[in-house]
């Protein structure tokens, strides 16, 4: 009598260790600036010192003449480019990606030349010595609400929605909310600057850039310069974060000039500072939110518009009533994106677009409404469940957002919450507890992948993804391990190579799950092919896949993440401190495929929203158009000393129109955080923040329920202004 063998252990879902781990912290892993190539040149952009003109002269000889100095580069001599295409995403480039093309400038920092040297010392030397002179005009970066130029602004979803009166549903509500909420602009810099060395090898342009997908920058590139995309290669092994911000950019097509120009390789590194201007960021916005409801809390109406700025040579719009068109219904339910043209540069996708500040107007107004009706928050969101897409119609492919909640007040303790403000004291502290809702689409582009069975028994997959920090290197080795039904040490997982084939960007949340649908296919299509007991030949066996029909006969539904976010604050009205003691996420966000690098997600993304309600703020000069401290010194973000105990955990949710599950866990851990603890300062207070960050000032202005229920409209109005004061 035989056994029969033990059933093989699942490795999507087992928590591992990264892959690249050990290389990553010994220094073995290399980065894009950090590379060797013989005979490299290294470049310095200048950037312009006003806010709107033209540049009148570049006194270059001088600088040609200092040590080690190559060339400079900018408009009266760089190559003319190709800019009129549509891009990868389905936008035209940034004008600020095409350089030294004209003498117009439009907003501080804008690229007007490039300083090429032998050493980045000798660049930088050389750059700061340049002399450029402007004949300036008068610029416009004020950021208010009553911009007659706004206008309505779609991008990757309808600009405006309109379904019922909403006039006629306010009138007729027993319990309404109207306010305003501001956020300012925003900037994701991630720890590795953005970097790229450009040469040319053999006929072909070989880019080593750090970037949050290859096949999107070849495509730029090759747009750009006119070339064939098989003449193009994009390499991005290692990336140190990304956050949106990491595409096409500047500093590569400068980089491709100069390596042109000379022909050889040229490196074209950003200073955190020049970062701020070139690298993008998340617009300011100042959104107001109408809601209608009866006594029990139902909603009748619910407006949300929006209003953020773009750049005058770009146009990008903050979606940030996103969320509004999927978490609730009412009979009346009207949004709008609307956008400003304006001297700054041009906002981009930033972790959520639109999501993260959407929610934070979207989630404290449900609070508001739930204090007004004298209903649970946790209650009102349960009453307001709505069956089907409240804008689309369509079905939701599965909603969990209750039971995320359900769970999210178990573990935090909800049930003992007194709802009435301002009574929890500890001492010099006041005490607080606030919720808020979660949402984020999920989302599938098409991709290939190429899976090798070698002679020695190993599997490589061969696949352009990015590993931007996110684990998803390690995940992609579990997903190929099980589809291919071996152990994940038996697969060797190589990424970040455009050679590779066309391949869906890191971004939008839907990174893992495209690419994981490759890699399926192609290991369910390898294993058909191998025959049990048959040597595998020394080249190996290979099959590429393709999922551009199969995710294209996706059936229509309405696709989300969700999630429930809870905080505790204390805050010391005297000193306007604010601390966040604890946070608990629970989300439902699809089959999690490593437990470990997951978790890392979601409390990485609820820091990121702390960070969010009581710190981020870049604020303006409006003299010069510039920023106040445009460094990491300047700009504030949460450290150690402002994390506290941050937990998540999630709910059974597989995606069941994905082979794996999968739905998408990178962003969804930010939105309804940073609403979470305004609502929980608001229970602390009894004072309404809209704005943020929630500044000790502005905490200290305020005062406690004793001297006035809100920080309101009239101070997030201001607060829109102050960032551009």
């Amino acid at each position: 009598m035989t056994t029969a063998p033990a059933a093989r252990e699942s490795a999507v879902g087992t928590a591992r260790t990264r892959v690249e781990g050990r290389d990553k912290v010994t220094g073995a892993a290399r980065y894009a600036a950090e590379i060797p190539f013989a005979g490299l040149a290294h470049g310095w952009l200048v950037l312009s010192t006003v806010a709107r003109g033209r540049i009148t002269s570049l006194e270059t000889a001088g600088v040609l003449a200092m040590p080690g100095v190559l060339t400079v580069l900018h408009h009266g001599n760089a190559p003319r480019l190709n800019a009129d295409y549509i891009g990868l995403l389905g936008v035209p480039p940034d004008p600020t990606c095409v350089v030294f093309q004209h003498d117009r400038v439009p907003f501080m920092g804008w690229p007007v030349a490039l300083v090429v040297a032998e050493t980045p010392e000798q660049a930088r030397e050389a750059a700061e010595a340049l002399v450029v002179r402007y004949e300036e005009e008068p610029h416009d970066t004020a950021f208010t609400r009553d911009r007659p130029d706004a206008y309505p602004v779609g991008g990757r979803m309808p600009a405006e929605t309109r379904k019922g009166d909403m006039e006629a549903a306010l009138a007729a509500s027993a319990v309404v909310v109207d306010a305003e909420y501001t956020t300012p602009e925003e900037y994701h810099h991630p720890m590795e600057p953005h970097a790229a060395t450009a040469r040319w090898d053999g006929g072909r342009l070989d880019v080593v850039d750090s970037n949050q997908g290859a096949t999107w920058i070849v495509g730029e590139l090759a747009n750009l310069f006119s070339l064939d995309p098989a003449s193009v290669r994009v390499r991005s092994e290692h990336v140190g974060g990304g956050f949106g911000s990491k595409g096409i950019r500047a500093h590569q097509v400068a980089a491709v000039m100069a390596a042109t120009h000379l022909r050889r390789p040229v490196r074209v590194v950003l200073t955190r500072r020049q970062m701020f201007p070139l690298a993008g960021h998340r617009s300011a916005t100042i959104q107001r939110i109408r809601l209608g409801a009866d006594t029990g809390g139902r909603l009748r109406a619910l407006e949300h518009r929006s209003l953020s700025h773009t750049s005058t040579v770009h146009e990008f719009v903050e979606p940030s009533t996103g969320a509004t068109r999927v978490m609730y219904d009412a009979d009346a339910h009207h949004t709008a994106n609307l956008v400003v043209r304006l001297d700054l540069p041009t906002p981009t996708w930033m972790r959520a677009p639109g999501e993260a500040p959407g929610s934070f107007a979207l989630e404290t107004a449900l609070d508001e409404l739930a204090e007004k009706c004298g209903i649970d928050p946790i209650e009102l969101r349960v009453r307001n469940e709505p069956e089907r897409g409240p804008v689309s119609g369509l079905p939701f492919s599965s909603r969990n957002l209750i039971a995320c909640f359900q769970e999210g007040a178990r573990r935090f303790g909800w049930a003992d919450r007194d709802p009435r403000p301002g009574l929890r004291r500890e001492g010099r502290w006041l005490l607080g507890t606030g919720t808020a809702a979660a949402s984020f689409p999920v989302m599938a582009l098409p991709s290939t992948a190429a899976v090798t069975a070698e002679a020695d028994g190993t599997f490589t997959v061969r696949i352009a993804a990015a590993d931007i920090g996110t684990g998803a290197r390690t995940a992609l080795t579990q997903v190929a391990a099980d589809a291919l039904e071996v152990a994940p040490d038996r697969v060797r997982m190589r990424i970040g190579d455009s050679d590779f084939g066309p391949a869906m960007i890191a971004g939008g949340s839907m990174g893992t799950r495209s690419w994981s649908w490759a890699i399926t296919t192609a290991a369910g299509e390898l294993r058909e092919r191998l025959v049990p007991g048959a040597g595998i030949p020394p080249e190996g066996i290979t099959v590429r896949s393709d999922t551009t029909e199969a995710v294209g006969a996706l059936a229509q539904m309405e696709r989300h993440s969700f999630g429930a976010q809870f905080a505790e604050v204390a805050v010391d009205v005297t000193t306007g401190e604010v601390r966040v003691r604890r946070m608990l996420g629970v989300f439902a966000a699809g089959r999690i495929i490593n437990p470990l690098t997951a978790r890392g997600q979601f409390t990485g993304g609820m820091i990121w929203g702390i960070s969010m309600a009581l710190h981020e703020e870049a604020v303006r000069d409006s003299v010069s158009g510039g920023h106040y401290g445009a460094d990491l010194a300047g700009y504030h973000v949460a450290t150690h000393a402002d994390v506290p105990h941050v937990e998540a955990h999630w709910i059974d949710d597989p995606d069941p129109h994905d082979p794996v599950g999968i739905k998408g866990i990178g962003e969804i851990g930010i939105v309804g955080a940073a609403a979470a603890v305004a609502n929980a300062v608001r229970h602390a207070t009894g004072v309404r923040h809209r704005s943020l960050p929630i500044r000790p000032d502005r905490v200290i202005l305020a005062g406690t329920a004793g001297a006035g229920a809100d920080a309101g409209a009239g101070a997030g109005a201001r607060a829109a202004g102050e960032a551009h004061a």
